[in-house]
């Protein structure tokens, strides 16, 4: 039997006219810098965003593109269901056409929580638990019972069920957990040196106490215990009986009264806990940060040994393979444990965890294991952890944003990651990304470069179109595209060395080294090779060394650049002597306050188990002050347009004139040499890239009196053409006598080296080891290393 030919089917096949929405329309976009954006971007392509720090590529791509996209996704839930998630506000645009679900793979860090980690973040500890729950041996239990995450609850008693005429008896409730209970599934414990609080030598009267800020007379501190009738305050805290001592350090909270006024008197332990340890340590003032580190102490846990597991949990084993062991290896070695296991019984189970494993491997990450605290991962580390749940989806036609995902990654990893960019769009996504790399820019089926200039000199499309009509474009982007630096024919002299002796911090193998001392040093090799564990682990930050990292800037929403520089403070004494008044008011977060939003700018709804909603100011017009305050001025301006300038206009303004400030020109001379300019100095820290924060920090700790700069990719987020003026940077600062000391895959900045440290061969049990050391020239020459191999190829060599 022959199947029918169907009538209506013409000839030859016309494109169907759903195939015809291959575009994502934007015009007149006015997020942030955006000065009415239209662009046009393919769908089902790679097109990658480029342009200086600051242009506005994250504003076009995340705060326009993928927050609508997420909008209109929230939209089609019920209003009982939206009523839990966030409110999101309409990106500032004409018309948006085109838009696909977008999901948005971005830098931010993982969450610090101590039983947040790398396999608790995937769905790997999920399955784990349930292939143990299945296949161990002794069998202790459900999933749960091997969560560090669930305590073991015991409940006896009875409830009575009463169902029609019966009524049922329940007596005992059993729920088994893997938590082990003594650090409760943090597995570490802190301890307070005793030693750090007192000098159980005196008695409280004659000043046994040692905490910062506690003194003799003060009746909230030392006279609560003085007072209390609980201890004698003339007997040496040493010759305390046991019940004293316990009373001392222990105390149940009680009323007492001091000097007739009502207090609470608690135990020191708990005292300290509550007006130390609860507060982040990097909002501390410097002297109670230093008292808090010298005081607290964190072990690892004795009972479960690290591996927040309780007894039962390790015990339970699959090849003589617990649980805990499981997430102590490397992943790619789990990997092949998991391989290995052969039960019919589970076997789709094993073919999702195998296959979430083997991605970990693929992205360049299986030197992890899935213990490791998810807020000890870099930024890139995160965003590539976070690309693991979406390579083996089987959504296609979606859009996928990604922010510099290159960022941590050694030229050898660049084309791994090259790869899976290129994986997801050939299912048929739409994949768009933010960078600066050329090894990255080149794999683009198109490219859209912003600029000119950062901040108010940007958010302009200077170029749509190919890689190959960028390079020949009179752009910043297509002019550096093929910058190289060359390879130093002379280098600096070292003045001397740091000695590294033994250094066993993670994965590094009893490494000795010498750190040259008064030159440029760049410390590389592969992700996950060691660098940071030698460099942060082994150098030790004290005297004399100023490390830089990229971690968060701690600080509320009111923090901004100008207040955590310190340049606010010569700011509002000048405004203040120039028109009589006091400093105060000219401080946001005091006298001169707008009384309506407490000088935020804008007013916090706090709408309980809703996303709370922020809204301009209506009284202060987002201005932050009251309006008496900004009719006092500076050179022409109030203290609210002083803070809206950027930090190249506040230079000039501050740098001649009416209101010439050395103080404060000082301070944005350092945000300038760092690459700032653009910023404005109000800008809120919490909106800032990890690459500008630690610029941010470089430009505040540029003043400190340290011998030993230690910075940790200060590329990060850099154009190609800043690049060159990061150089020029490390350049003075180590002409002026410092040692800089540079974590970096940056090939330009390991050709301007005057030494490296290659540390490898490989990542994690593969790497380690020292496998050179030497400058550029002798690197490329040899070719002996992987970085040896791209930096080679990099100049040319």
């Amino acid at each position: 039997m022959t199947r029918a030919k169907r009538a209506d089917t013409p000839s030859a096949a016309a494109p169907h006219v759903g195939d015809s929405h291959d575009l994502i329309r934007v015009h007149g976009a006015r997020v942030n810098n955006l000065k009415d954006v239209s662009v046009e971007i393919p769908k089902r392509r790679l097109t990658v965003f480029t342009g200086v720090s600051g242009s506005g590529k994250s504003s076009l791509v995340f705060g326009t593109i993928a927050a609508e996209s997420q909008r209109l996704i929230n939209e089609t839930y019920s209003s009982f269901v939206q009523g839990f998630m966030p409110t999101l506000a309409r990106p500032e645009v004409d018309v948006l056409e085109g838009l696909t679900t977008a999901i948005s793979v971005d830098q931010q860090r993982m969450g610090s929580d101590p039983r947040s980690t790398v396999g608790t973040a995937t769905d790997a500890n999920a399955m784990l638990r349930i292939l143990f729950s299945r296949l161990g041996k002794p069998h202790i239990g459900p999933p749960s019972a091997y969560s560090f995450n669930t305590a073991s609850v015991r409940a006896s008693g009875a409830i009575t069920v009463e169902r029609g005429n019966k009524k049922t008896v329940k007596a005992t409730f059993n729920k088994t957990g893997g938590m082990c209970p003594h650090c409760e599934g943090r597995g570490a414990v802190s301890d307070i040196d005793l030693t750090q609080l007192y000098d159980d030598t005196k008695s409280l009267s004659e000043g046994a106490f040692t905490i910062p800020g506690w003194k003799s007379d003060s009746q909230w501190t030392v006279q609560v215990y003085a007072q209390s009738g609980f201890v004698d305050p003339d007997k040496p805290i040493a010759k305390y009986t046991k019940k004293e001592l316990r009373d001392f350090l222990y105390g149940e909270p009680v009323k007492v009264k001091v000097n007739g006024v009502n207090l609470t008197y608690e135990g020191l332990i708990p005292k300290i806990q509550k007006s130390f340890l609860s507060k982040d340590k990097e909002a501390m003032q410097p002297h109670i940060r230093a008292f808090v580190e010298r005081a607290v102490t964190f072990t690892t846990c004795p009972e479960c040994e690290g591996t927040r597991l309780s007894e039962g949990a390790r015990s339970s084993k699959i090849k003589r393979i617990s649980i805990a062991d499981a997430c102590a290896m490397e992943i790619r070695d789990l990997a092949t444990w998991v391989a290995d296991l052969d039960e019919p019984s589970v076997a789709p189970l094993l073919d999702a965890l195998r296959q979430t494993l083997d991605s970990f491997v693929e992205i360049g990450l299986g030197y992890l294991s899935l213990d490791r605290p998810a807020g000890t991962l870099s930024g890139g580390e995160a965003q590539r952890v976070k690309m693991v749940r979406h390579l083996g989806s089987s959504l296609t036609d979606v859009t996928y944003v990604f922010d510099e995902p290159t960022i941590g990654l050694h030229p050898h990893d660049i084309q791994r990651m090259n790869n899976l960019l290129l994986r997801l769009r050939d299912k048929g996504n739409t994949v768009l990304v933010v960078e600066h790399k050329p090894e990255t820019i080149v794999i683009a089926d198109h490219v859209v470069d912003l600029g000119p200039g950062a901040g108010t000199g940007g958010g302009t499309i200077c170029f749509e179109g190919t890689v190959e009509g960028l390079r020949a474009s009179d752009t910043i982007t297509g002019r550096h595209f093929d910058d190289r630096a060359a390879v130093k024919e002379t280098v600096r002299e070292a003045g001397g060395a740091m000695e590294i002796r033994g250094a066993t911090a993670n994965n590094l193998r009893k490494v000795d080294v010498d750190v040259p001392l008064g030159v440029l040093v760049v410390v590389t090799g592969v992700a996950g090779s060691g660098k940071s564990s030698l460099v942060h682990g082994s150098i030790p930050a004290g005297e004399g060394v100023v490390s830089i990292d990229q971690s968060p800037i701690r600080g509320s929403r009111r923090s901004n650049p100008a207040t955590y520089t310190g340049l606010l403070e010569p700011i509002r004494k000048a405004f203040a002597k120039e028109n009589g008044v006091k400093p105060a008011l000219f401080s946001a977060n005091s006298e001169g306050a707008c009384p309506t939003c407490n000088g935020a700018g804008v007013i916090y709804m706090d709408l309980a188990m809703m996303a709370g909603v922020a809204t301009p100011c209506e009284d202060c017009e987002g201005k932050r002050f009251q309006p008496a305050v900004l009719e006092y001025k500076l050179g022409g301006r109030d203290i609210s347009e002083v803070l809206a300038m950027s930090v190249a206009e506040a230079e000039e303004f501050f740098g001649a004139g009416e209101a010439h400030l050395p103080a404060a020109h000082r301070i944005l001379d350092r945000l300038a040499d760092v690459g700032l300019g653009y910023l404005s100095l109000g800008q809120p820290l919490t909106t800032l890239s990890g690459g500008e924060r630690q610029r941010l920090k470089l430009a505040t700790h540029m003043g400190d009196k340290g011998g030993v700069y230690v910075l940790d990719e200060p590329t990060t987020g850099l154009h190609l053409a800043d690049v060159e003026q990061l150089l020029g940077l490390l350049d003075r600062l180590v002409d002026s006598g410092k040692s800089v000391i540079v974590v970096e895959h940056h090939q330009a900045v390991m050709a301007h080296a005057d030494w490296i440290i290659d540390l490898g061969p490989g990542a994690g049990h593969d790497g380690g080891k020292v496998v050179f050391e030497g400058t550029p020239a002798d690197l490329v020459e040899s070719r002996s290393t992987l970085t040896g191999e791209h930096l080679a190829a990099y100049v040319g060599g």
